[in-house]
């Protein structure tokens, strides 16, 4: 029996900020607020290592791109939404990841009690071949 090995690696986008005017709240969409965005993506990297081609791996100056696009885009009340927005759009963009995990911070949240952020994360994987 023929076994395949299959690497999983992982490329990971931390931190990446925004200042937005997403949320519930009219001051939220008047003053905005900051948001972090991390993105982990999961997929065989090695080709690209031992090639050193742009093109066989994830391309995260296009990635920035998608996540910036539904950042700066129409606004929405949740994070949620933006963070639904964006994992659906990276998975439909980058065919040669497996999985792909967003998670998004909004810093200095609004309520009544000091707090760093509150935090979204959400995980899309392929079927299994």
């Amino acid at each position: 029996m023929l076994r395949v090995m299959v690497h999983t690696d992982i490329l990971t986008l931390k931190a990446l900020r925004y200042h937005a005017f997403h949320g519930v709240h009219e001051i939220e969409r008047e003053q905005g607020n900051t948001f972090e965005v991390d993105v982990t993506f999961h997929a065989g990297l090695r080709q690209a290592g031992e090639s050193d081609q742009l093109n066989l791996t994830v391309d995260y100056e296009k990635a920035e791109k998608i996540v910036s696009g539904v950042m700066f885009g129409t606004p929405v009340n949740l994070i949620e939404k933006l963070c639904m927005d964006i994992g659906e759009q990276l998975m439909n963009t980058f065919l040669l990841i497996y999985a792909v995990q967003v998670v998004i911070r909004k810093l200095d949240p609004p309520i009544k009690v000091p707090a760093a952020y509150s935090e979204i994360s959400m995980q899309w994987q392929r079927p299994s071949e």
